[in-house]
Formats: C-alpha cells, sequence, structure tokens
C-alpha cells in the first residue's frame, strides 16, 4: 500500500489566495514586499509575520485575514489583542534580524473576502495597531 502526503487544507489554500491577493494590492499601492510567511529564528517568539513591506516613509508589517464569508465575523476581527501582541513581538525579532533605520513603523491588517463562486473584496486598514 503506497502512503501519499495530503495536499494543503481547503483553510491553507483560502489564507494562500488572501495572501497573493493581498500582497497584489500593496504592490498596487506602491509598496515593496520585504518578506513573506517570516519565522522567528528564535525560540522565545514563535509565529509568522504573513508580510512585511516598506511604504514610502514607513515600514509596514501586514497581518492578512481572509474568509469565505462573515458568518463567524469580519476577516479583521480575527486580529485579537492577543494576536496583535505576538505581531509587534515579530517585529522586534525582524527587526533585529534586519537592523536598518526606518522613518516608521506601522501594522496594517488587510482582510480578504473571498465568497465561494463571487469576486474577493479587500479592505486595507492601514496603522490600525
Amino acid at each position: 500500500m503506497t502512503s501519499r502526503a495530503a495536499g494543503p487544507s481547503a483553510k491553507d489554500r483560502l489564507g494562500r489566495l488572501g495572501e497573493d491577493l493581498a500582497v497584489c494590492h500593496l504592490q498596487r499601492q506602491g509598496m515593496e514586499i520585504l518578506d513573506r510567511n517570516w519565522r522567528s529564528a528564535t525560540k522565545l517568539v514563535r509565529g509568522e509575520l504573513d508580510v512585511v513591506a516598506s511604504a514610502p516613509g514607513a515600514l509596514v508589517f501586514c497581518e492578512v485575514k481572509t474568509r469565505r464569508s462573515v458568518t463567524y465575523g469580519l476577516p479583521a476581527e480575527a486580529v485579537s489583542p492577543a494576536k496583535q501582541a505576538r505581531i509587534r513581538r515579530l517585529a522586534r525579532c525582524w527587526l533585529d534580524e534586519h537592523p536598518r533605520s526606518w522613518p516608521s513603523i506601522r501594522f496594517d491588517v488587510v482582510a480578504v473576502l473571498c465568497p465561494a463562486g463571487g469576486e474577493a473584496s479587500i479592505e486595507h486598514l492601514a496603522g490600525v495597531f
């Protein structure tokens, strides 16, 4: 009997689609993507930064949240205070690994809604935490 590795789950595929759409949106806004799905090398801070980008005059840490519907709330509502704190800690780790001076740093959320059979919508919330 041959064992076959399972592919990405539907949730993972949806998340990847949302991130791809978010990156295209950010690039259309004039941002340069510096990192995607960056993971901390330290075991003290676990997690992942979805997108790190540079915008004119700012370094942007961007959390992407994707949903098929609003049944369980809007995508951006999933970025809880605990999630925000983890992203801030991860951002410090990223900055430690990429020493450079930035005029400002901000934290954005890109909320992507991808209804089944419908067109995706993107809401970019700049500097929300």
